[in-house]
Formats: structure tokens, C-alpha cells, sequence
């Protein structure tokens, strides 16, 4: 089996990874991640995925890289990390009461053949009206900087909605798992087939 690499940092990533019990190692992409002008959400999210597995081809001739990238679309306009307070405060706003779409690119770069696959998944959060005093409780508390949307659903973020819907509740983590599943299985590697 070649060996997986998971072209991110993040640690939501890792830790979604980790439930396919599969080895895999990690490694920072170098990529920038600004939009083009006039690019899709769906568009931006499938060049940064896959840029991000193809960053690290050469470091990795024989393995399978797994990139991904994700933004939400509120009233029409693509939102990405706050990376503090005072943003994160004015997306949730923005989202309170909202339908919010996120899009989480996802490719599998095979180096040893080097085929690349790539998508795009859509997952709806449907925001529950919430106040200022809500929304400053919740960012008090768990600090979502790092969160396309501001959010952490996994965390004390899923009070702050009405509902969810889409194929893969993985996906609003970051990582499409059942899809990337099915890219490994196209790949050779079946994840309840693998032994060590």
C-alpha cells in the first residue's frame, strides 16, 4: 500500500484521518490561499485542495496525498477563517438565521502514477436566530479563530443551530470522509481491508 500523507497542519484533519485506521503521516503545504478574481466557491475550494497535495509531490514520489480546503458562502460571498474576535463576531452575525453553505474541497494526489482526484462537497448549516450576547458567549468560550465560519460543530458550536443537513457530517469539520473513502478505494486502499 502506498503510504498516505495528509498535506495539512490541522489537527481537526488529523483527528478525523485517524478514524479510517489507516497510517498516514503529515506535512505543511506551502500554498496561498487567496481567491482568483471571480472564482466559485466550489472552484477555489478544488485548485486549493488540490495545490495543496501537488505542493508536496516532490517531496513524496510514492505515496497518496490527501489535500483539502473549505469556506462557507453567507448572502452569496465566500467567508474564511476570522482569525480573530472582532471577524468572527461579524460572521456569525451575518449567519444568524441563515442557511450557510460550506464547500470542502478534497483531492488525492497518487505520486507513483501521479493521477490526481478532486471534488467538491456542499454541507447546509441552518443557523438558529441568536443574539449578541450568544454569539459573545460562544466566542468567549471556545475561541474559533481557526474556523472557516467561525464555528466549531464538533465542539460547543452546534448550539448555535437549528439544523444540518448534507451527506458526510465529517465535511463540516474539514474532511469529507466518505468520499475520500471512496477515492482510496479507486486508489487500492480499502480501509476495512487494510491489515498492518
Amino acid at each position: 500500500m502506498l503510504q498516505l500523507v495528509l498535506a495539512s497542519t490541522s489537527s481537526y484533519r488529523q483527528t478525523l484521518l485517524e478514524k479510517l485506521q489507516l497510517p498516514f503521516v503529515t506535512a505543511a503545504p506551502q500554498t496561498d490561499e487567496s481567491p482568483l478574481a471571480g472564482e466559485t466557491a466550489s472552484a477555489l475550494v478544488q485548485r486549493l485542495a488540490s495545490a495543496k497535495a501537488l505542493t508536496l509531490a516532490g517531496r513524496f514520489p510514492q505515496h497518496l496525498i490527501i489535500g483539502s480546503d473549505q469556506v462557507c458562502v453567507i448572502d452569496d460571498l465566500i467567508v474564511g477563517k476570522p482569525h480573530n474576535y472582532a471577524n468572527a463576531m461579524k460572521q456569525l452575525q451575518q449567519a444568524s438565521g441563515q442557511c450557510v453553505t460550506f464547500y470542502t474541497g478534497l483531492a488525492l494526489l497518487n505520486t507513483a502514477t501521479n493521477s490526481l482526484s478532486c471534488l467538491c462537497e456542499t454541507f447546509d448549516v441552518y443557523f438558529r436566530a441568536l443574539s449578541e450576547a450568544e454569539i459573545d458567549g460562544y466566542l468567549t468560550r471556545e475561541q474559533p479563530w481557526n474556523c472557516a465560519g467561525s464555528f466549531k460543530s464538533e465542539g460547543l458550536g452546534i448550539t448555535l443551530f437549528d439544523r444540518l443537513s448534507g451527506r458526510d457530517p465529517n465535511t463540516l469539520i474539514g474532511l469529507p470522509l466518505i468520499a475520500l473513502t471512496q477515492m482510496l478505494i479507486e486508489q487500492g486502499v480499502n480501509p476495512l481491508l487494510y491489515a498492518e
